[in-house]
């Protein structure tokens, strides 16, 4: 089994505690629905700073909103699993990257 970076890009943050209370508990149940492939279910992305050969250039222009961390067969089935996130109900977009082994 390989290792995968979900990488979290865009979608909507909840409003009210109602609707937080509701992504938090889809979140959930999507981890569930991952079992044992969860490596680091992850944590969402705060303040950002680029920084280049040259300097620090501000915030990083990726728009990334978090990650987790998964286990599959291949960058085909962790994709399969990605396909269930809910960043993607709130118009969002998961990157699936394969962790390379050092």
């Amino acid at each position: 089994m390989a290792k995968f970076v979900l990488a979290y890009t865009g979608g909507s943050m909840a409003e009210t505690p109602e609707a937080q209370e509701e992504a938090m508990a889809a979140w959930g149940a999507w981890f569930g629905t991952l079992g044992a492939a969860i490596v680091d279910p992850g944590n969402p992305f705060g303040a950002s700073n680029r920084v280049s050969s040259s300097s620090a250039q501000g915030a990083a222009s990726t728009g990334l909103g978090g990650y987790s961390i998964i286990e599959a067969d291949d960058l085909a089935a962790a994709s399969t699993l990605a396909g269930g996130c809910p960043v993607l109900s709130g118009g969002g977009a998961v990157d699936v990257y394969e962790a390379m082994p050092m």
